[in-house]
């Protein structure tokens, strides 16, 4: 198979991160296409690409048979349907994290991919990070016996310019959430990814720092894990300046923490931490609250590499869209929680309490 031809939708801030790791991949995939609504916004990019093809009109876009790939940079509460759309028109999608907001939306995701048996996968890089895919392998192999306790921190900053930058920004409607829909499911998708599936949560989530917003800036969970583990959960942008984000293990046999995806600690009872930290790559520590401009593109690029080998051999990516729905599914269970102050259980059934109740609260924060 020849190169990939992608296409970008939504051309605001990540776009220039995805845009990057196409380009850095120009042996497989080559950017032809971006569109916004903004024509502004798509000129800049195309600009800075060298891309020809600026589309305003989403469905025009996907009219372009040359098109292989859609990458969907827009607003959290627009995924949904657009990548319907583009694999309804045969394309292969990437999705920007959360995949949607609602997990009615996040299924027609799921049902779309395997109606049109097309790709879609939903941007989680960390995952990709040496540090994450080691300690996957370690839970794996069973190194940390039964796990104890495990914890999530995001703690990071972000100022009421950041959130009057987009009108979208910190609205139910199409940001979905706040601290924890927009920054923390990085890491909330990495303990449940590694640690296991959540079966229960208990949590408060507030809005505390920035009045101007509709959704939490702050919100703590205990967790319960199918496994038997118990956990927490922590998300905040109010933490200034901002500070790195932690993912803690501690099992019956060993521990482990790693920091912004840096591997900081490793031990095992018998010893045997050493041969594995001696294989470790360290790699460079990403910016503590890393804003979206300051994101390092090699998580990216190398979950655009895997989608890539992917649509060539007809196998399944790291993170299919099923996968994408799990963090989605635990922060609206923290939501409830907080909504209504009991435990909620997952799976749940559906989101249509979580979504009544958030209508309650539209224009008022937690």
């Amino acid at each position: 198979m020849s190169k990939l031809k992608f296409g970008i939708v939504g051309c605001g801030v990540i776009s220039k991160t995805h845009a990057s790791a196409i380009s850095a991949l120009s042996n497989d995939a080559e950017l032809v296409a971006v569109c916004d609504v903004v024509e502004e916004k798509a000129r800049k990019l195309a600009q800075d690409f060298g891309v020809k093809r600026i589309y305003t009109d989403y469905e025009k876009m996907l009219l372009d048979s040359e098109i292989d790939v859609v990458s969907i940079c827009t607003p959290s509460g627009m995924h949904a349907d657009m990548a319907v759309l583009a694999a309804d028109a045969k394309k292969n999608v990437i999705v920007e994290k959360p995949m949607d907001i609602t997990l009615s939306k996040a299924d027609k995701i799921i049902e779309a991919q395997n109606r049109n048996n097309v790709i879609i996968s939903i941007i989680s890089q960390h995952r990709y990070s040496d540090c994450m895919q080691l300690l996957k392998k370690l839970m794996n192999e069973g190194k940390f016996g039964n796990i104890v306790l495990a914890t999530s921190y995001t703690k990071w900053y972000r100022s009421q310019e950041y959130y009057d930058s987009g009108s979208w920004r910190g609205t139910w409607d199409l940001d979905g959430g706040g601290a924890l829909m927009n920054q923390s499911i990085h890491y909330i998708d990495m303990i449940q990814w590694i640690v296991g599936r959540v079966s229960e949560v208990f949590a408060y989530c507030t809005t505390r720092a920035h009045n101007k917003i509709e959704v939490e800036d702050a919100a703590v969970a205990c967790v319960k894990f199918e496994n038997g583990a118990i956990g927490e959960i922590v998300g905040t942008t109010s933490a200034y300046p901002g500070f790195e984000t932690r993912l803690e293990i501690f099992g019956e046999n060993g521990s482990a923490i790693a920091v912004n995806t840096q591997l900081k600690s490793l031990y095992f009872k018998d010893g045997s931490e050493n041969e594995y930290l001696e294989s470790y790559k360290k790699e460079e520590d990403g910016p503590a609250g890393a804003s979206s401009a300051a994101i390092k593109e090699e998580g990216h690029l190398r979950q655009y590499r895997d989608v890539i080998n992917s649509i060539k051999t007809g196998t399944k990516p790291l993170i299919p869209a099923e996968e994408g729905r799990h963090p989605v599914e635990i922060i609206l269970a923290i939501y409830l929680s907080s909504l209504t102050g009991k435990p909620v259980k997952l799976p749940l059934e559906s989101d249509i309490e979580i979504l009544e109740r958030i209508t309650q609260i539209k224009g008022k924060g937690f």
